[in-house]
């Protein structure tokens, strides 16, 4: 199940702004310790999945479990300074904001075999890293796994 979402995000993701994001990966505090890791063209996409919690629904002849499922999206791009009104580089600052509408443009409602109904419910942005710009994109969906008896 998560393997189908990401594999489905992996696709999606590879044809945003006709292949602008060079890097997808799943997330393992990868700016966090930038320097310790292997080096990855930006724009990058990290996948995160959050803490699924599952409730069991029976029905006739299966057991189906049922859960809704967030995961983050760290969209990691370069700084390229400041953004303030009077900036030369404004508009190249600002041009992450424009992937992050192409990205929810591309993944909004996405739905597979075992997940439905994908969408934006929080998007967060975080400076403390130098030289990146992290956005972090907050995704959910409703999973269902399902067993016969």
């Amino acid at each position: 199940m998560r393997k189908e979402i990401y594999e489905m995000l992996c696709d999606r993701l590879k044809e945003v702004g006709g292949g602008a994001i060079k890097h997808i990966d799943l997330w393992n505090h990868n700016v966090e310790f930038i320097e310790q890791e292997e080096q990855w063209d930006r724009p990058a996409v990290f996948v995160e999945f959050q803490p699924i919690r599952w409730r069991q629904v029976k029905t006739g002849s299966s057991i189906s479990y049922t859960s809704r499922c967030r995961l983050s999206l760290h969209v990691v791009t370069d700084w390229h300074g400041s953004s303030s009104a009077d900036s030369d580089f404004r508009e190249k600052s600002l041009s992450y904001l424009n992937l992050l509408d192409d990205i929810h443009a591309s993944l909004r409602g996405l739905s597979g075999q075992s997940f439905n109904g994908l969408d934006l419910v929080e998007s967060l942005t975080n400076h403390n890293h130098d030289e990146l710009l992290e956005s972090i994109e907050i995704y959910e969906c409703v999973l269902d796994k399902h067993f016969p008896r």
